[in-house]
């Protein structure tokens, strides 16, 4: 067997020239509100695939929405490129009508929970030599799909066994007042 040190070393270097493609989603389920929300997101280029998933809020919580899911997935894949050095072109490209046309400057934060959100994204992609936002259809976006609806299905029987209970009045809707319903949410 030869020796390790006398076999030729290549160098890979990354093609700053080419932009890093971001794929980023969000899912929350329940769909509408105070759910489990979670995100997803994948970073492609030349000889670079990285993907990963999370929550993006604490369960329940009043802003576990998708909207704010999608933020939160974009914001983490643009937060990893930075932590790894990256400062060149990025192309985000996401589902969400809303995130992608409020990026460009199309439409206005309204919601007063995402303006937070809205301004991190802003922040960290000035810190790239050129960020585009791109809508696409749902079809091309299947993989971060995937993740988010990963980081939400993961979380959804821990999260189910501790979420808050509804006040209820005694009465013959009693069985209501118990989580067991949860598993109908679904």
């Amino acid at each position: 067997m030869p020796d390790d040190r006398a076999l030729p070393r290549g160098i890979a270097t990354l093609d700053a020239s080419a932009p890093m493609r971001v794929h980023f989603d969000g899912a929350c389920q329940p769909p509408n509100s105070a759910g489990v929300a979670g995100w997803g997101f994948v970073i492609e280029a030349p000889g670079v695939h990285y993907e990963d998933h999370g929550l993006a809020t604490t369960p329940f919580s009043p802003h576990s929405t998708n909207n704010v899911a999608e933020y939160v997935g974009a914001i983490r894949a643009l937060e990893h490129l930075h932590s790894t050095g990256f400062r060149g072109s990025v192309v985000v490209e996401g589902d969400s009508e809303l995130l992608i046309r409020q990026m460009n400057g199309e439409y206005e934060v309204r919601a007063e929970h995402l303006k937070a959100y809205h301004e991190r994204l802003k922040q960290l992609a000035a810190g790239f030599a050129k960020v585009e936002f791109r809508w696409v259809p749902r079809e091309e976006n299947t993989l971060a799909d995937a993740l988010s609806k990963q980081a939400v299905e993961e979380a959804w029987s821990d999260a189910r066994r501790h979420r808050p209970m509804r006040p209820t009045t005694p009465g013959p809707a009693d069985e209501l007042a118990t989580d067991d319903r949860a598993e109908t949410d679904r």
